[in-house]
Order: C-alpha cells, then structure tokens, then sequence
C-alpha cells in the first residue's frame, strides 16, 4: 500500500509484527508473512524512521547456535535491504522479542557511535539511537524503540523512568543549551488515559474477561476489591511535557483516527478486554508541533497489531528545533478541546486491505 507524502514528508513507524513473522520454514527462506509485511507494507510507505518491537528472529544471545546466529543476521540484512535504511538492534533481555530500529541516512545525520545501550532494568532493553538533521547543526533527536514488560506493573513503572532518562535531554526548562528533541515509540502494554480516547475503556470486572492472568499484568486490584487500568507510562509521559502524536492528531489536527486501536482484535486477544492502544509514541513539546498526520494501518492477516504511521512537517521540525517557537505544556493535549484541523494535514485517513489470517497457534495478543 501507499499513504501519499510530499518532499516535505518526515516519516515515522512503530511495527510490532508478531513473533518476527516466524521462523524460516528452511534455511535461508525467509517466512512469507515477514516478505509480505516488508516488501508489501514497509517499502511502499517508505518511512525515514521506523521502531521494531518483535525481532524474534533477527537478533540473537551471544551463545545462541551459530545457525541461530546465521538466520538472525540474514534477516536483518535483508530489512535493511528491502527498506533502504540503516539497521540497529537491542541486546537480548530476559524477553525473547528484542527491539530493533531501521534509520533512513538521507534524511537524518549519524554520529559515528550513535547507539547506547541501556540493558539494565528493562525486560527488554530498547533500541536507543541518537539523530540529527542537516538544516539544524548541533541539534540531537534522541530516539528509543521499547517493548514494555508484558507481565510486570512494577517493572513497567522502573522502564517509564529509565526512559525519562533521554527525555531529561531535552532540557526544556533552559535556553543555554543546544537544541534537544527526544522521540520515544513502543509497545507500552498499557492503556493511555482515558480522557479524549475514542476506545472504550476495559471493563476488568465484566464477564467478558476470562483471562484473569492478562488482568493482573494491565491492572491494578485497588483495597476494596476494584481494578484500575495501568497508564503509569503516560501519566509519567505528561508530567515530563511528553506528548502522544495520536493525541495530537486527534486534539489539534481533527484526525480522530489516529486514536484507532491498535491490538486486542486478534482471535489470541479474547478474554482480555477488547481493542486497546497500547503501541503509541510520545515526543517533546516542541517536536510534537511538526506532526501532520497520524494513520493506524491495518495488518490484520500479517500481525496481531496493527502498525502506526507518523508523518511530520520537516521544515517545521527544523522551526521546533531552532525553537521559533514556545513548546505544548506539559498535559495540554488532555485540558484543550480540537480545534479546526491543520491545513498542512492530510486530507483523508486510508486504510490497507486485510490479509489472509496465517496460522498463529498457542500466540497471544502481548508478548514478552
């Protein structure tokens, strides 16, 4: 598919394709839903910057088989391959679906050790890349692909400050500094705040939620006997003057789908509560201001979750990362109502068709 862009188009993407697309069905045979999901989806869409979240198979531990390794490696030159971009990865944590990260080289400037490494804490270590852009020498965009813990409140509380670590880059409260932005996208499994969502909120006492082990891990059983929906990672988010690009989208642009859920629609997802948006991205206060549209592709056939697209205004982010401009304040999008949609907006919201459904036995909605 294609979502039309213009030479002014910066492009952002957050794909969480489930378990990698498999395994190889044999040695150097790449599975069919991985080809499909790059070369059918990805490519076309051409994205500048794009967050993995599930590379089951294209990252290794250092004592893995050595034909583990040759498979890992072998895919992931081929995503850089078929996508033109050049490829960064996490170390393994104690999950088994690392991050990764694909950085289009013409569009942002590299350092020539751009990655840290942050492996403690997190269950799965994000994929941490440092930018820059051409137009604004000096400037740095720290960016981070993650994959929340899917099991743990607690740890997911200790992952949302570590991430708080590359947005206390931004310095947003002194004007002596050189211009820092800070982009972090992920699989946060958890639910956003409730106010301005357009998916109905959990029900964790309903029948309809069977699953009683995926309650404890999104919820929180307060004394007297209810439940609260986990949000942690946004409300820590606002409180730093982070902000969702959907949410933008949603509040300042008109795009209320950008607000479209992106997994609990699978047939693994039953008894969990229904659709959710747990894959989403925040950025600074000033950056965020550069955000055109945001689209939720549907990769139903491919993937338990759908894939979440963020196009920018590059002559705007070069205005926010020159600061002509003052930043959202920290919770604005939660306290001012939509206004007419952006002009520089996109005018329609597409969708991709659906796919054959592939076999997916004994896979759940979230993964560790």
């Amino acid at each position: 598919m294609r979502v039309a862009r213009t030479e002014d188009t910066l492009r952002l993407g957050l794909i969480n394709l489930e378990h990698d697309g498999g395994p190889e069905p044999e040695p150097g045979v790449l599975p069919v839903r991985w080809r499909r999901t790059f070369e059918e989806v990805l490519a076309p869409l051409r994205f500048d910057w794009l967050g993995l979240t599930e590379l089951t198979y294209s990252q290794t531990r250092p004592d893995a088989p050595a034909k583990d390794q040759a498979a890992a490696q072998r895919r992931w030159q081929a995503a850089q391959q078929i996508l033109g971009m050049r490829g960064f990865r996490a170390a393994m944590g104690q999950g088994r679906n690392p991050t990764g990260m694909l950085v289009r080289e013409p569009t942002f400037t590299l350092a020539p050790a751009p990655q840290r490494h942050l492996n403690k804490v997190f269950r799965t270590p994000p994929t941490v890349v440092t930018l820059g852009l051409r137009e604004v020498p000096g400037a740095r965009i720290h960016t981070a692909a993650f994959h929340a813990s899917f099991c743990n409140p607690t740890v997911r509380e200790a992952e949302a400050y570590e991430l708080t670590s590359l947005v206390d880059k931004v310095k947003a409260h002194r004007t002596d500094t050189l211009p820092q932005a800070c982009w972090l996208f992920g699989d946060t499994n958890e639910l956003p705040l409730p106010a301005g969502e357009t998916v109905p909120a959990i029900d964790w006492t309903s029948p309809a939620v069977t699953d009683l082990v995926h309650r404890r891990h999104r919820a929180l059983k307060l004394p007297d006997g209810t439940w609260r929906t986990c949000t942690f990672l946004d409300e820590v988010m606002l409180d730093c003057g982070m902000h969702d690009p959907a949410r933008y989208a949603a509040h300042r642009l008109g795009k209320t789908d950008a607000l479209a859920p992106t997994s609990g629609l699978a047939d693994s997802a039953v008894g969990q509560g229904g659709p959710r948006r747990i894959d989403r991205g925040v950025m600074d206060g000033w950056t965020i201001q550069a955000v055109t549209d945001v689209r939720v592709i549907d990769m139903s056939g491919l993937s338990d979750h759908h894939l979440l697209l963020v196009d920018c205004s590059r002559r705007t982010l070069t205005q926010t990362l020159r600061r002509d401009m003052p930043p959202l304040t920290p919770w604005e999008l939660l306290t001012t109502t939509a206004s007419t949609p952006d002009r520089r907006a996109a005018v329609s919201v597409t969708r991709t068709r659906g796919f054959p459904s592939p076999v997916t036995e004994g896979s759940t909605n979230c993964h560790a």
